[in-house]
């Protein structure tokens, strides 16, 4: 009878899989011994592996110039990483090493393209894209840097008043993007974002402020989709949308040259995931391209702003299983080490899933448990996997259970208030970053130790 975990797994999923492997009862992740790690730095640990950021990026890179090449389209690709997905100085220095642009979303984050300007990892010719519902100090930060000479910082428009407050401070001739506010999904709460200027006055707009205006040049037509680049009757519906409009504008600007299709690829968050991404990337190409040759217009560059993509499947969090509750006859918790509240938010505020797998006992039997965090909170609890209704783990031995979450790179840290207060003030876990030298030898590095009570009580005023 097949009842071993390493069982389970390998009748359930097609497995090993690129990047998770078992060797000796031991998983496995890019070919790091993960035991290896947790007898080093201990539990919990959050875990940065840097490779899989450029290999992302480079995958991205190829899917659409070898779209581009089949369809002979006429236009190039750019790839833009968004800073809200992680802010980290390692992320965005492995990101950049790849030829990328950036886009931006807040005030402070114009402070963080001047800080790596300064050290070099940039220069003024890299595209910035500034989106958002801008505040005044955003405004001035955007244009601080157009006029220190970043010439391809392109704002994007967010509403009809926006283009007011930049001509007063901008002492040099700007390029413009304008965001449309795209439907949402039917199953959403409401019809419209809440972001971008709505469709019906785009055309309208563009006459009456931009065209022909001296200071300010439009260039990029945005759109953004929450539920990412799906193959749904939604997203191909509002992408054809979207090239109708830019085949409109650019007949009254005839400068706009660029489309910028928000909302990225999924990442893996299941072993059963499966998303044809070259189809995707051709098709988008392709439905591009064929609705501006039926209204003789130049296909745009594209331009595609991968977040989460990016930088999620680089990351993952372990935890040790300090402790099994039997609280009735049905229901068995392993307590964790730590809190999924704290570091994995979306867990408890979205209902995400991501890969979870035992480190170690690959060998053992298994068994339905639920895993429970530390705080005082209910819904402090992960009880379900994105392909079952249910967590399956190793049954605990005398030798401690470790388990890990993975491809979680992406939002964990800002939306769990990185270096601030937790919940219940459960500290922050260490953090490390996995990388290859000029050799190609793996080297790890602590990035920061586990949170201390006494940054705790600084920031709480004690």
């Amino acid at each position: 009878m097949k009842n071993k975990y390493i069982d389970l797994i390998e009748q359930t999923f097609e497995f090993p899989q690129e990047e998770f492997k078992v060797e000796d009862d031991e998983l496995y992740f890019h070919n790091i011994a993960l035991m290896d790690l947790i007898k080093q730095y201990g539990t919990p640990l959050k875990i940065s592996y840097l490779p899989k950021i450029s290999s992302q990026i480079q995958k991205a890179k190829k899917l659409f110039n070898v779209a581009i090449a089949k369809a002979d389209y006429k236009g190039e690709y750019n790839f833009c990483y968004c800073t809200k997905s992680s802010h980290f100085s390692f992320v965005l220095e492995e990101a950049l090493k790849n030829d990328i642009h950036i886009e931006t979303s807040s005030a402070f984050d114009i402070h963080l393209i001047e800080e790596l300007y300064k050290t070099g990892k940039i220069n003024k010719n890299k595209y910035i894209i500034c989106n958002g519902f801008k505040r005044p100090q955003y405004i001035e930060n955007i244009a601080n840097l157009i006029n220190l000479g970043f010439e391809n910082t392109i704002p994007i428009l967010d509403n009809v008043f926006e283009l007011e407050k930049y001509k007063g401070i901008l002492t040099k001739k700007c390029k413009l993007g304008i965001r449309i506010a795209s439907e949402e999904e039917p199953k959403f709460d409401f019809y419209t974002s809440r972001l971008g200027i709505r469709y019906n006055d785009i055309i309208s707009y563009c006459e009456e402020h931009i065209k022909g205006n001296r200071k300010f040049e439009l260039k990029m037509l945005h759109f953004f989709i929450n539920t990412g680049m799906k193959d749904s009757a939604y997203y191909w519906n509002e992408l054809s949308k979207c090239v109708t409009v830019y085949c409109e504008l650019k007949k009254i600007c005839p400068e706009l040259d660029s489309l910028n299709i928000g909302g990225g690829f999924p990442i893996k968050n299941s072993l059963s995931f499966d998303y044809d991404y070259e189809y995707m990337a051709e098709e988008i190409v392709s439905q591009i391209k064929n609705i501006c040759e039926r209204n003789v217009v130049a296909e745009p560059n594209i331009f595609t702003e991968f977040g989460s993509f990016t930088v999620g499947e680089s990351g993952a969090v372990l935890y040790s299983i300090i402790d099994q509750k039997q609280q009735n006859d049905r229901e068995l918790w392993n307590m964790i080490d730590s809190s999924f509240m704290t570091t994995l938010p979306d867990t408890w505020a979205i209902n995400q899933r991501f890969i979870l797998l035992a480190i170690n006992n690959w060998d053992s039997e298994y068994q339905r448990v639920n895993l429970g965090g530390l705080t005082c909170d209910s819904h402090d609890y992960y009880n379900a996997e994105a392909h079952a209704n249910a967590v399956f783990l190793p049954k605990l031995k005398e030798e401690t259970q470790y388990i890990g979450l993975f491809h979680t790179g992406a939002y964990q840290e800002s939306l769990g208030g990185y270096g601030g207060i937790q919940h219940c003030l459960i500290p922050a876990p260490k953090h490390i970053i996995i990388d290859h030298d000029e050799n190609g030898e793996v080297f790890f590095k602590l990035f920061a130790k586990e949170q201390s009570y006494k940054s705790m009580l600084k920031t709480l005023g004690y």
